[in-house]
């Protein structure tokens, strides 16, 4: 079985305007592309250039609010339940222009005015509401652990954590998005994490600690990590949210087996 690539164009063909990057991603031989957030930008130019190129959008995340401020999402947080409600039905109006079947929902920050259970209630019960909601949309909702070092603070912060909501929530909407580059600065053990983790995973990331790079530019070793996929028949795609060392046409070597023409 062959691995299906999708380009993260908010991290690879930085060098050019975003609405361009479609054509470079495409022209490298990527048939999807995946991003963190298209709000600033009209569907309709987003959809045009997904038509234009041939390419699918396989993945975005629902608005996290004002980054700059530090919010990194609403769904665990009470006190922006309005917030949370409105990231929703933006990021599903995206989802339903752009054809996109899967959206990541952040969670937010812990909360220290809150109690740990309350928070863990809050967000069990806004990702269940979201699951049911994203199904009558025919969207998939996943959430995605992330490491303290890259983002402190954040809730999901462990993907036990993860696989103990998804499976308390019970809902066949709800996935896990596995990132190997996360994974490994959370806990290592790759291949013991996934196999333990495959039967919840609908979508997966990769990047290269401990900069963030390309495959073959850090610790992980992914020609090993992609055989384990090949061999348990992951179907699904795999995002490439890596920050190119050089030029990002110049990082793509390691994809040249699954790309659909040679870089």
């Amino acid at each position: 079985m062959t691995l299906k690539f999708a380009a993260n164009l908010s991290f690879l063909y930085q060098e050019l305007p975003f609405l361009d990057r479609f054509a470079a991603a495409a022209d490298d031989g990527f048939t999807g592309v995946e991003c963190l957030f298209p709000y600033e930008f009209d569907p309709a130019d987003i959809r045009r250039a997904l038509d234009q190129q041939g390419l699918t959008q396989v993945l975005f995340n629902f608005w996290p609010g004002d980054m700059a401020k530090g919010e990194r999402g609403y769904a665990s947080l009470a006190r922006h339940q309005r917030e949370f409600r409105a990231s929703l039905e933006q990021g599903f109006l995206y989802a339903a222009a752009l054809d996109c079947d899967s959206l990541h929902l952040m969670a937010g920050l812990r909360d220290p005015a809150q109690p740990y259970e309350a928070q863990y209630a809050t967000y069990r019960e806004n990702l269940a509401f979201a699951a049911r909601m994203g199904e009558a949309k025919g969207i998939r909702i996943l959430i995605e652990p992330i490491n303290p070092i890259d983002m402190p603070g954040y809730f999901l912060n462990d993907f036990d954590m993860a696989a103990t909501l998804i499976r308390e929530i019970d809902h066949p909407n709800l996935g896990l998005q596995f990132d190997f580059y996360h994974a490994q600065r959370l806990a290592g053990d790759l291949v013991h994490q996934y196999r333990k983790l495959a039967p919840l995973v609908s979508h997966i990331q990769i990047a290269n600690p401990p900069d963030r790079h390309e495959p073959g530019n850090g610790e992980i070793n992914y020609p090993y990590i992609f055989g384990i996929l090949e061999q348990a028949g992951y179907s699904g795609w795999i995002g490439c949210e890596y920050k190119p060392s050089r030029g990002t046409r110049e990082t793509l070597g390691w994809a040249r087996p699954y790309l659909s023409r040679e870089i």
